[in-house]
């Protein structure tokens, strides 16, 4: 993983010396050792092991003294801070930086850059002494677009710091003031905590959990599995108290260590809806940002991965089988090929730009310009025929070099129960061998097709803002679709009925019959078929498919933040319910890619989703609400972006939704591995936090594996958590170093609320205690 890290302080100390101007530094040799020290890595008991020495928890015992710590002089002006973090003097004169850090700038409010970041990929740009801008990842803007944005970023305009093509995190200091602006996706979040009277901000929690020694945060946790989808139940929290997460769209702007939270992007109004935009314009609008977000990347420098760690031909080994046995993917830039829309429009628009967009000449296969499309062939579940058809037919492209991949029983979910630690659990822990194999294939740019759906299809509760505006003619398309799929005459009333009543529901409304919800142990039955999963979906919040497994107490609790939102202000406040269940879809979606990526991380490959760039979902929102909620509405609107970048053959039935059973792989794999599951949890840790009771959840996981219509989403949740908490607890070594007496995040190693569930849940947070 790569993020970067920083903090404002409250009083101007020495600067660090150093040079004028940034270079970017070579190879991050220490890059790896950061990567392996704050998120850990699987041993080599999984094939994949680690190279550069690391035990199998992903720690190796200590910082520079490997000789792989530093790469510049680390700032001497911030020590190491004391376990009691409230006051601005508990830090002693040890100074601290994170292992395998890259110094971008120094005291007295420092940044590094942590990670195997390629020199392409961290740029500095300078106005003067004071005043500099940090861009990280993959941005379209020169070197003098920077240095003009730095002077309309003095005034406080920070919007323009998002508008260039590219997935990336741009920081920007003015003197004492420190702005680190985050996407409109949360694909490439920002956290923050306070730390040494001042604030600590990052890419990522967990370094900053270690940095303040936080415990972790029951209360998090228990709402992330109740209410995954309702920004109100997660608020800003983490599952680390005292670190907290800025929420997409908004920047962290520290003045002198006060850290202050804002937006940067317009929202729609509960009272005016947003100006109409021709269709015609809206999707020619789309195609630009696609277009220039894939261009952006064909267009930086390529790089052939793990060429350094080659030691020479080996008896019975081509180049392929050497890379595949280091687990390191080909060189050049490939993309997924599943046979959908999403993927599919990536990898055609890749292969048909110009730029070289295969793989390098000499290089792998020797295919030259021809880019790698991955398709994933499960041999064990089926549904999946006609997706691999047409996946098949569109790599007849001669720009395209098909690979597919066979899955087998291996690449079930819960096959792997010895997970790599993420920042932060999510459901696509239970199936990182699966994602690994299909990205073990590809190449070292490779593009996928996640948040298409997000950012292209019409929420079920846009049909209530469309009643609002007083569009009922717009509802007739859905509706008649919803009824042919049903084929019951009762559809209409009933869809009409729940759209309405959503548009007349207040937010407050609807956040309180959520937490009644909760309270009173009512879940909807599993939702059968579009119909059902639109009439669910019809409400300002829900319950998650996980919450009727947890206790009572904890669904108590969680039920209180719920009711405790509605009597202030929230994100849903003055919203339309299909645009706010939308962008809380979106942000849920990113982050669990950003789990997939920590989880199913290929060393030296770049996983790009050009959909989830900020100029694509600015493009992708103002599309009119009437075209959204067509039927096949995503595959037109991508029929029109390869039309317009001059792609016009397509094969018969592109577009047209899969009929396969998507919870079919979690039900096989639960069935395959239901006594290692089983196992998992008869002493589970979340019983300890008091979230489950273990016989209960066993009951459940027996009941899904003999074909009970069981949320199997939702016990993926559970186990992934679980599986989570115990790879945080084993895990060893910091994320960082200077002093010998630095603990980490949930330093005791054990989880139990000190005063009840309901108290530490009550608090807000959870407690941790040896």
């Amino acid at each position: 993983m790569r993020w970067l890290v920083g903090w404002s302080s409250t009083a101007a100390r020495r600067r660090t010396p150093g040079p004028a101007t940034y270079a970017p530094p070579g190879p991050p040799t220490g890059s790896v050792a950061a990567q392996d020290t704050a998120f850990g890595t699987p041993g080599a008991e999984h094939g994949y092991g680690d190279p550069y020495g690391f035990d199998q928890y992903g720690s190796r015992g200590g910082g520079a003294e490997h000789g792989r710590g530093r790469t510049q002089e680390a700032p001497a002006a911030h020590g190491t801070y004391a376990r009691d973090h409230s006051g601005a003097d508990d830090y002693a004169e040890d100074t601290i930086q994170p292992v395998g850090a890259q110094l971008l700038w120094g005291d007295p409010d420092p940044l590094w850059a942590v990670g195997d970041w390629r020199p392409d990929e961290l740029r500095v740009v300078r106005a003067d002494a004071e005043t500099r801008i940090a861009v990280l990842g993959t941005c379209a803007a020169t070197d003098a677009q920077l240095r003009a944005a730095l002077y309309s970023a003095k005034g406080g305009a920070l919007r323009h710091l998002t508008a260039w093509a590219g997935s990336y995190t741009a920081v920007v200091q003015v003197g004492r003031r420190t702005m680190v602006v985050g996407d409109l996706a949360g694909a490439r979040p920002v956290f923050h905590t306070p730390w040494a009277g001042g604030t600590a901000f990052a890419t990522a929690a967990l370094p900053l959990a270690d940095l303040i020694e936080a415990n972790l945060d029951i209360g998090y946790l228990a709402a992330l599995l109740a209410a995954p989808d309702i920004p109100d139940a997660l608020q800003d929290a983490t599952p680390y108290a005292g670190v907290r997460r800025v929420p997409p769209g908004h920047a962290l702007i520290m003045r002198a260590g006060v850290p202050e939270i804002a937006g940067y992007e317009q929202m729609t109004s509960l009272a005016v809806s947003a100006a109409p935009v021709a269709a015609d314009s809206a999707v020619e609008a789309v195609r630009e940002a696609l277009v220039e977000a894939v261009r952006v990347r064909l267009a930086a420098p390529r790089h052939v991965p793990g060429t350094e760690a080659d030691q020479g031909p080996v008896p019975g080994m081509g180049p392929a089988e050497r890379r595949a046995a280091r687990g390191m993917p080909q060189p050049g830039i490939g993309a997924d090929l599943s046979g959908g829309s999403g993927s599919a429009t990536l990898a055609l628009l890749a292969a048909g730009l110009p730029g070289m967009p295969g793989t390098l000449l000499g290089q792998g296969t020797g295919a030259g310009e021809r880019l790698v499309a991955v398709t994933f062939n499960d041999l064990v579940v089926p549904g999946r025929e006609p997706e691999t058809e047409r996946a098949a037919a569109l790599a007849a492209n001669p720009r395209l070099h098909h690979v597919v991949v066979a899955g087998g029983p291996e690449t079930l979910p819960f096959a792997e129960l010895r997970v790599p630690l993420t920042d932060e659990p999510g459901p696509a822990l239970v199936a990182a061998g699966r994602h690994r194999a299909r990205l073990l294939a590809g190449s070292a740019d490779h593009f996928t097709g996640h948040g298409a759906r997000q950012v292209l299809d019409a929420h079920p509760a846009r049909l209530a803002d469309l009643l609002m505006d007083r569009r009922r003619r717009h509802l007739v398309r859905p509706v008649a679709a919803l009824t042919k799929a049903e084929g019951s005459v009762m559809v209409p009333g009933k869809v009409y009925g729940a759209a309405r009543r959503l548009a007349r529901t207040p937010y407050r409304e609807g956040l309180e019959d959520a937490a009644d919800l909760l309270l009173r142990r009512r879940f909807p039955e599993t939702a059968d078929g579009a119909v059902g999963a639109s009439l669910a979906a019809l409400a300002w919040a829900r319950p998650g498919p996980a919450a009727r497994w947890l206790t009572g107490e904890a669904l108590a609790e969680v039920s209180v933040r719920l009711h405790e939102a509605a009597a202030r202000p929230g994100p849903g406040s003055g919203r339309r319910p299909g645009d706010f269940r939308a962008r809380a879809a979106l942000a849920r979606h990113a982050a669990d890619l950003r789990v997939l990526e920590q989880a199913a991380e290929i060393r030296f490959q770049r996983l790009h989703a050009p959909f989830l760039d900020n100029q694509v979902v600015r493009a992708c929102r103002a599309l009119p609400e009437a075209l959204r909620v067509r039927p096949g509405a995503r595959a037109g609107v991508l029929r029109a972006v390869l039309e317009g970048a001059g792609v016009h053959e397509l094969p018969p039935g592109w577009g047209t939704p899969s009929t396969a059973d998507p919870y079919a792989p979690l039900r096989i794999g639960l069935r395959n591995h239901l006594d290692a599951l089983l196992d998992v949890f008869r002493t589970p840790l979340l019983a300890e936090a008091g979230l489950i009771e273990a016989r209960v959840v066993r009951k459940a996981l027996r009941q899904a594996a003999e074909g009970a219509p069981v949320p199997l989403d939702g016990l993926a949740e559970l186990v992934a958590t679980e599986l989570w908490l115990r790879r945080l607890l084993e895990r060893r070594g910091t994320s960082w170093t200077g002093t010998p007496t630095r603990q980490r995040a949930v330093p005791s190693g054990s989880v139990a609320p000190a005063r009840g569930v309901a108290g530490a849940l009550g608090a807000g947070r959870g407690a941790v205690s040896g």
